[in-house]
């Protein structure tokens, strides 16, 4: 996938197909993609990001994200591009995928 950076139009257009369906949308957040999971609990919140990890080990494309206890924040944007790509909506749907079991 190429790691090159996004036009404003291919910005909107990719966060509303992302966007599709959920109920907490991904935002745009200093010019990241931007979203706050929250678990039952933090074994559950731990296992998202063990799962995401190894998604994004394999996508050669790694996030920006912290855990407190039940909660994971993830930022996500290419930084050798200096902004956001492909990689960042294709990294997002996958944990999106991730939450819901699919």
């Amino acid at each position: 996938m190429a790691r090159e950076q996004l036009t404003t139009e291919q910005i909107r257009m990719k966060l509303d197909e992302l966007n599709e369906g959920l109920a907490e949308p991904w935002l745009l957040k200093d010019g990241k993609l931007h979203k706050a999971f929250a678990f039952p609990d933090f074994v559950r919140a731990f296992g998202f990001m063990t799962q995401a990890a190894l998604v994004a080990e394999a996508m050669d494309h790694h996030p920006e994200w912290t855990n407190v206890y039940r909660h994971v924040t993830v930022n996500l944007s290419t930084h050798d591009a200096g902004g956001l790509t492909a990689l960042d909506f294709a990294l997002a749907a996958r944990m999106e995928r991730l939450t819901s079991g699919a």
